[in-house]
């Protein structure tokens, strides 16, 4: 039986698969990819995995940046709520996409959310 989150999903493979779809569908989507211009692609693929990884409870650690200094960029550009919502959505529709079970997507979705005002730098 699993034991975490990171397990029952099905582990990297299944992360670092949502995350290249989650970019896919970020870079496509005309109100996102401005913050995106200029970035290191394969190294936000990397921190990115390593990030979920870590937050739905893999061994992995994540070694990036703090939440609120690594979006400093995008927060310049105008990032907001309704920005960090679309995100959402776009990483909901992945995990969807490689088939992790609603009921664990909703778990992942509670997690990122949880990140919400680090990422836009208000207190919690």
């Amino acid at each position: 039986m699993a034991d975490t989150l990171y397990e029952t999903i099905g582990g990297s493979r299944r992360i670092n698969t949502a995350v290249e779809l989650f970019y896919a569908k970020v870079f496509a989507d005309e109100s996102l990819r401005p913050f995106f211009e200029g970035v290191d692609v394969q190294g936000l693929h990397a921190r990115q995995s390593m990030f979920v990884s870590m937050l739905v409870g893999g061994k992995k650690v994540y070694t990036g940046k703090n939440l609120t200094l690594a979006h400093a960029g995008s927060r310049l550009k105008g990032m907001t709520d309704v920005h960090f919502d679309t995100m959402l959505k776009h990483f909901r529709a992945a995990l969807t996409e490689v088939q992790v079970a609603p009921d664990r997507i909703a778990e992942i979705m509670t997690l990122l959310e949880g990140t919400r005002d680090a990422v836009l730098h208000r207190s919690a």
